[in-house]
């Protein structure tokens, strides 16, 4: 697993042990960097990275020039890599780690009162997790119009189509992962 673009780029990125986490592959991180850059520019947007395990997304978009990344893992053995991986590529003073889980971080972030331009969210495949996070970002001030929300789930198990104001714009296909893409409408 490495960083494939910006400051960063070539750094190599260490994964939690076993089974516990399931990091994107290089290749479906390559194709989804390709469609946010199409999208979006990451000059000092704010990231937040949910169920973050190696943290190989936030820091791939802060090594493209995203501003912050805030990083939520509940698992501490996959909080520690998460810490070394950010140490490692000299991004620390850009990130935050909160170390709880998924529901309780965001509602801790909606009560800071803190937007974000895009939402990585990569929770096991088999999790309960998907509706309500979706739920939750597009009920709470969490995202603004146009913020972008990328979900990775199993290709057989889509994601509905719209959250309240967060529509699906693309989905894409990889191997047993799907890339759901939504952004959030006008509320």
């Amino acid at each position: 697993m490495r960083i494939i673009a910006g400051t960063c780029r070539g750094r190599k990125l260490l994964a939690p042990p076993g089974v516990t986490t399931r990091p994107t592959s290089d290749r479906v991180k390559e194709a989804l960097f390709s469609i946010l850059s199409s999208r979006i520019d990451f000059a000092d947007i704010s990231v937040l990275d949910i169920c973050a395990g190696s943290g190989s997304l936030g820091i791939e978009a802060l090594s493209r020039g995203a501003g912050s990344c805030c990083f939520i893992e509940v698992n501490l053995a996959v909080k520690k890599i998460l810490e070394k991986n950010i140490l490692v590529t000299g991004i620390k003073e850009r990130s935050e780690i909160l170390y709880m889980d998924a529901v309780k971080a965001l509602h801790l972030i909606a009560a800071r009162g803190t937007c974000h331009d895009l939402v990585f969210f990569d929770p096991p495949y088999d999790s309960e997790l998907y509706r309500g996070v979706a739920e939750l970002l597009d009920s709470s001030d969490i995202l603004m119009p146009g913020s972008i929300l990328v979900a990775e789930c199993s290709v057989r198990k889509p994601l509905a189509e719209t959250y309240g104001c967060l529509k699906r714009f693309d989905r894409r296909i990889y191997g047993e992962t799907a890339l759901e893409l939504f952004t959030l409408e006008k509320k």
